[in-house]
């Protein structure tokens, strides 16, 4: 394999990791979870422009760089989920019950604790099962859906977002233990709060509006019969 697929591969690799890794009460591993998360977040810029530039986009990494995009997203969503579920969230009462569970809402000032609402979940993850119908749908009758500026907007505040949470389970769990203790920490969990608050809702709104540009930009596919 090529640089830019063994990158993807290893972002696949790196996916059931950062599902289970903030699950671990402890601050080193969930350090090494967000530093993780971190590594993976930019790799997906990397391994794409690597594949472009250097001319060494194949088959195979058409295959694997949207499989490993999909599978971090549902990676870090099963604990952001778990986590930072209100206790009474529906979609939550179905799942397995796991230890700290609800206990990692987003906190900053002013405001009630910020929950990860399940209908945020739904919209988010269904609108990237729509699109993966969607594109192979437009591939079908001979239409590229290329990324609109929308959607990369969208994943920009999207992956700051997960960032944010995944340095939140750590922190978090520093404070609670008084790894760390002061004023400075109380300014950074209320800081951390605010921009996780922000990103999620940013990402939340993007994740509707581009939706519907590449509904709008694309509305002829559904007039165009299949090629071949």
């Amino acid at each position: 394999m090529n640089v830019p697929n063994t990158i993807s591969a290893a972002r696949i690799v790196a996916a059931p990791l950062l599902a289970l890794l903030p699950f671990i009460p402890s601050v080193r591993v969930r350090f090494a979870a967000f530093a993780l998360y971190l590594v993976t977040a930019i790799s997906d810029h990397w391994d794409g422009k690597i594949a472009r530039e250097r001319g060494l986009v194949t088959d195979l990494g058409k295959v694997l760089d949207p499989l490993a995009d999909k599978l971090l997203l549902i990676g870090t969503f099963i604990p952001m989920f778990l986590l930072q579920a209100r206790p009474d969230d529906p979609l939550l009462a179905r799942l397995p019950a796991v230890a700290e569970r609800s206990a990692y809402a987003f906190t900053t000032w002013g405001l009630d604790p910020i929950w990860f609402p399940w209908w945020v979940l739904v919209l988010i993850v269904g609108r990237e099962v729509f699109m993966t119908w969607f594109r192979a749908f437009a591939q079908a009758r001979g239409v590229v859906v290329a990324a609109q500026r929308l959607g990369k907007w969208k994943a920009g505040f999207q992956y700051t977002w997960l960032g944010v949470a995944y340095c939140w389970f750590w922190a978090k769990l520093a404070f609670d233990r008084n790894v760390w203790h002061g004023p400075l920490p109380t300014f950074l969990a209320n800081l951390l709060g605010l921009i996780g608050l922000v990103t999620m809702t940013v990402a939340f709104v993007l994740t509707l509006v581009s939706l519907a540009d590449y509904l709008r930009r694309h509305r002829d596919l559904f007039r165009r019969p299949r090629v071949g």
